[in-house]
């Protein structure tokens, strides 16, 4: 080849390579979705393919084969903390999150190989879990594939996965409850706190989940400075006081926190008090 012919083909590579990358939307983006359940935080990284007129599952999915749960490289969830899945346990760390879509019901698998493009390559033998839950038909169509999280509680949260007509969820976990008491036995049983909020807290705590409510109401009283009252803590005193029946003395701090939020210019706490007053008539 001359030296000229190289030089030419030189020039056509360098132009093609210049000019070769167009800059598109990839035809299914990649999300991250994520939020707090319980104390875990809890991410999903997907590719979201659509449907564009096509039939999904059975057909373009087929029913009963392992499916990537998304597009491109495989779905991955992270949990910081462990966490509880459809009653089995799963520590703390990222997985792979494999589906094997049913007419009826939808096995999820979360694998603890990272690597893989897709399916290619799956080892069974990587499964951290398995485990099956309900497929339901919805009324709405899903042009795009969605992962979403719902019904959150104090401890637990459900991950929705849609697509065209068809959903599957399943619930996450994470243990809460003896962390928070191990820190309100330290920073408000054993100690004094220097922030009275922290009184408010564990208040909130032994209320809202069931626990000791004389405990929950010297907690308030504690951390409600007198002469500095909040709206917010008189309110937790009464609502406190009312599921202890003591409804003469809850309704006394429902008013007292009423006129703190008018004071304040919050009408939603006017409005939360004045619903609990009539709870109790």
């Amino acid at each position: 080849m001359t030296i000229k012919k190289t030089l030419t083909l030189l020039l056509f590579f360098g132009v093609f390579t210049a000019f070769g990358q167009i800059d598109m939307p990839p035809p299914s983006p990649t999300f991250t979705v994520g939020g707090t359940v319980g104390l875990a935080d809890v991410s999903v990284t997907y590719a979201r393919p659509s449907a564009k007129g096509r039939t999904i599952f059975g057909d373009l999915v087929p029913y009963g084969e392992l499916w990537r749960t998304g597009a491109n490289a495989s779905t991955k969830i992270k949990f910081s903390d462990d966490v509880i899945i459809e009653g089995k346990a799963v520590p703390a760390g990222e997985y792979a999150l494999y589906s094997i879509p049913g007419k009826e019901t939808w096995t999820f698998i979360l694998n603890k190989d990272l690597t893989l493009w897709g399916i290619a390559g799956y080892d069974e033998a990587q499964d951290q879990i398995r485990f099956d839950v309900p497929a339901k038909e919805v009324s709405s169509h899903y042009e795009t594939f969605t992962i979403s999280f719902s019904d959150f509680t104090m401890n637990s949260a459900y991950l929705n996965l849609k697509w065209e007509k068809s959903k599957a969820k399943f619930k996450i976990e994470n243990e809460v409850d003896s962390k928070i008491m191990e820190q309100i036995k330290a920073q408000v049983i054993d100690a004094t706190p220097e922030n009275t909020g922290t009184y408010y807290q564990a208040a909130s705590y032994y209320f809202s989940a069931d626990k000791d409510l004389n405990q929950a109401l010297d907690f308030i009283n504690k951390g409600i400075v007198e002469g500095d009252e909040k709206y917010w803590q008189v309110h937790l005193k009464a609502k406190i006081l009312a599921k202890l029946g003591k409804n003469k003395e809850a309704e006394k701090a429902a008013n007292q926190s009423i006129e703190l939020a008018k004071t304040a210019g919050n009408m939603d706490y006017v409005r939360l008090n004045e619903k609990l007053i009539a709870s109790m008539d």
